[in-house]
């Protein structure tokens, strides 16, 4: 290859699956035209991270996966050199892809005890085929981030939790999990995004930590990746004036964190990747198309995710950059492209995905991460017409055909309520219906995982649960993340509360097995929570 060619092989632009032809096509161009190396896929332009705080509806399409697979292979074939095929797949293909499996959250493996933490690695391998069925070898994932700030509005669920060597472990043993199919991954987000309440797709956030302070927790899940040769390490846009020279510079064009802290002095010559140069926090930086591109190369990024100038970019480079820079980056990319078997031609999807699989995985982490938060220990008493008590189960944000309260009927037959929206007439009633019941078993099913607006509870729901906490005896099972029981008035009035993490069916089913058989709860919360 030509140095062009070869700085061509650092672009990795966004493919969106559910895109016009007419944007495929310009796709197809850049590979023919430009040599880039890799692309990184995306459900839709709706569904782009910097579109979240948007009114656009992101429009589902049952053959989403269908079409991943046909744009994978016919990208392939236009291409000279094997593309890298990327994708952030956290929680599996189900993150950007419908009707494909989906694993438990980060901060779910995070509540695993330390004799099931191998459930990490299971889920990293389980991801890792998934993935090759779409012909993709490369998981933008896991996150090495330690969420010590509880309103991080872009983290929380996404990390381990705050633990840096449990975040550490988790995060080796799903990389463990990817590599052992073939399939590359990524620590993210260097130096650490976990003590940020800013989301660098909208801003930039900034660090206050020193480098102790720094080396002490946030980079420790980091320094272990690079002890055990991670396969590639993502620079976070957030800013750490302490690693700067006092300057708030985004990390992926900081060339005293990249090249000075990352490369030197922690001695790491993996594979950098930047964060998606089309983020808020640094895309609207620079007037001058490819101007970006060069920064984030100059500053030490190996290869530029989402990079939108590409034409542009590598023009700025070819100008700027030393013929030695350009042959370093390009052998990181190579020895990757070799270690995940595209140089050979193995490019094309394999393999089919197992749902059943997936679902015995599910159950499993179902029933070791699910944590008693308030002890209820003998509380079935509750359920049983003693004293001529009455109870009552009650579902919010799910209907009463959910399969929790399904598994719980035949033992525990009593009337089920629901209230699936905050509408003050059906609280009105449903607060009437329910004078008559002395006990309620609440199952909330959370409505959104990010904290934004309070995880979407409303406040009229909040303000019906904090008084029924007051006058009823209630335990409560939260399906969803745990940062959402800080919004819950009253928890300390209940008998008993109980964290689940996800509503996936095994979810579902395993903690009705867990309330009837009033049976221990092996987890723990990954995280601090008041309530």
């Amino acid at each position: 290859m030509t140095l062009e060619q070869k700085i061509g092989q650092f672009f990795f632009p966004a493919v969106f699956i559910n895109d016009t032809e007419e944007n495929i096509l310009e796709i197809e161009r850049l590979i023919k035209e430009h040599n880039i190396g890799g692309l990184t896929f995306f459900h839709s332009r709706a569904s782009a991270a910097t579109n979240y705080e948007t009114k656009k509806k992101v429009e589902f399409n049952d053959n989403s996966f269908e079409r991943l697979k046909e744009l994978v292979v016919r990208f392939q074939k236009c291409a000279t050199t094997p593309l890298l095929m990327s994708i952030d797949a956290e929680w599996g293909l189900a993150m950007r892809v419908e009707k494909t499996p989906q694993y438990p959250y980060a901060i779910t493996l995070g509540a695993l005890p330390a004799r099931y933490e191998y459930l990490a690695y299971e889920v990293g391998k389980r991801t890792g085929l998934d993935l090759k069925c779409a012909g993709i070898h490369y998981n933008l994932a896991p996150l090495a981030d330690i969420n010590n700030n509880p309103n991080n509005p872009v983290i929380g669920y996404r990390s381990f939790g705050q633990k840096k060597d449990k975040v550490a472990n988790l995060a080796l043993e799903y990389l463990r999990g990817l590599n052992e199919v073939g399939v590359l991954g990524c620590l993210k987000h260097f130096p650490g995004h976990g003590n940020t309440s800013v989301d660098s797709h909208l801003g930039l956030p900034i660090l206050e930590e020193t480098l102790e302070e720094l080396m002490e927790n946030e980079l420790v899940p980091f320094l272990k990746g690079i002890e055990n040769n991670v396969d590639s390490i993502m620079i976070g846009h957030l800013a750490v004036p302490a690693l700067n020279e006092g300057k708030n510079t985004s990390a992926t064009l900081s060339k005293p964190i990249i090249e000075g802290l990352l490369r030197k002095q922690l001695g790491y010559d993996g594979l950098v990747i930047s964060d998606a140069l089309n983020m808020h926090s640094v895309s609207k930086l620079y007037d001058k198309k490819g101007q970006l591109e060069w920064e984030a190369f100059n500053a030490g990024n190996d290869v530029l995710c989402f990079a939108e100038n590409v034409a542009e970019g590598i023009q700025e480079i070819l100008k700027k950059a030393t013929p030695e820079r350009i042959e370093a980056s390009f052998n990181r990319l190579w020895k990757c492209k070799q270690k995940a078997g595209i140089t050979n031609g193995n490019t094309d999807p394999q393999g089919q995905f197992d749902f059943e699989t997936t679902s015995i995985l599910n159950r499993l982490i179902a029933d070791k991460s699910t944590t008693k938060i308030k002890d209820h220990n003998n509380s079935l008493h509750l359920f049983e017409a003693k004293n001529n008590e009455k109870l009552a189960k009650l579902s919010l944000y799910k209907n009463t055909d959910n399969l929790f309260f399904k598994s719980l009927s035949i033992v525990l037959p009593s009337p089920t309520f629901a209230l699936e929206t905050g509408d003050t007439a059906a609280i009105q009633k449903l607060t009437d219906e329910l004078k008559e019941y002395d006990s309620i078993l609440i199952s909330l099913f959370v409505p959104k995982a990010k904290p934004l607006h309070n995880f979407e509870i409303e406040d009229s729901v909040l303000a019906f649960l904090g008084d029924l906490f007051s006058k009823k005896k209630c335990i409560l099972y939260l399906f969803g993340n745990p940062y959402a029981l800080k919004v819950i008035p009253n928890l300390k009035s209940s008998l008993g509360i109980i964290q689940v993490y996800q509503d996936f069916k095994e979810f579902q089913a395993s903690a009705a097995r867990q309330l009837l058989r009033n049976s221990k709860c092996r987890g723990t919360l990954p995280v601090k929570v008041k309530g």
